[in-house]
């Protein structure tokens, strides 16, 4: 399933995406494919292990209940009516499996550079071992490894959505020398349709829209062509009063 064929929906490449015109390598293999609609996309995963489409079927099924729940109650806390991010914001589900084997020197390079997540909300399982780390306040915060917990990453569509109220999370991966470490996170997006804009009930009566409405995919092209620079992604999508 090694491919360098960035149209392949499943495939497993090494260090980005762009690996021929990145400034640096990351130190990881990535497998990603799509899981909805299920009974589609389950054709193309992996056929080994032997239980591979069987309990990634399962868990991603379970992933996607609890990224609806949490969504929930996002938009209960901000005062949006029930169901508000279901249907198309939240039809696309997408998993990123990460490898991070051993670095023999960890100050050469990352797992993942710093970026957010281009998508709605993120569910990592990260694992036992550490590597995570969140900016907060000028300086990167590692996020300790907890047993049976997922870590959730709030993602740019989110912000926009919010007109700012939420933020999307800055983080990346760092390696080690000692042991390998794999994470598995899901992504739930927008379908490719979807219209993105900051929700009207949100802008407050002495503030404009921040962002002008966009078509998800577009954000996707260009979060792919900037190769997901967290100062710069956004800027095509904001308006400026």
């Amino acid at each position: 399933i090694y491919s360098e064929d960035l149209k392949r929906p499943c495939r497993l490449y090494t260090s980005s995406s762009n690996y021929d015109h990145e400034n640096v390598h990351l130190w990881r293999d990535n497998l990603r494919h799509p899981c909805h609609p299920l009974e589609d996309c389950i054709k193309i995963w992996p056929q080994k292990p032997t239980r591979y489409r069987e309990i990634v079927a399962t868990y991603s099924i379970e992933a996607k209940k609890l990224g609806l729940r949490i969504l929930e109650l996002l938009s209960e806390g901000l005062g949006l009516g029930s169901g508000f991010f279901g249907d198309k914001l939240s039809e696309s589900l997408l998993l990123s499996v990460n490898h991070y084997p051993p670095c023999p020197d960890p100050s050469l390079t990352l797992g993942v550079s710093r970026h957010c997540d281009p998508n709605l909300l993120t569910i990592l399982h990260q694992g036992d071992v550490y590597g995570l780390q969140v900016f907060k306040d000028g300086e990167w915060i590692g996020v300790e490894p907890l047993h049976n917990a997922f870590v959730v990453n709030i993602g740019h569509q989110l912000q926009i959505i919010s007109n700012n109220k939420l933020k999307s999370a800055e983080h990346r991966a760092v390696t080690n020398s000692r042991v390998a470490r794999t994470t598995v996170a899901f992504f739930i997006n927008p379908s490719d349709d979807c219209v993105i804009e900051p929700e009207k009930s949100l802008i407050d009566t002495d503030e404009s829209p921040a962002y002008k409405p966009f078509q998800f995919k577009e954000f996707l092209l260009n979060y792919s062509s900037l190769m997901g620079n967290p100062e710069k992604c956004l800027e095509p999508f904001e308006l400026h009063a």
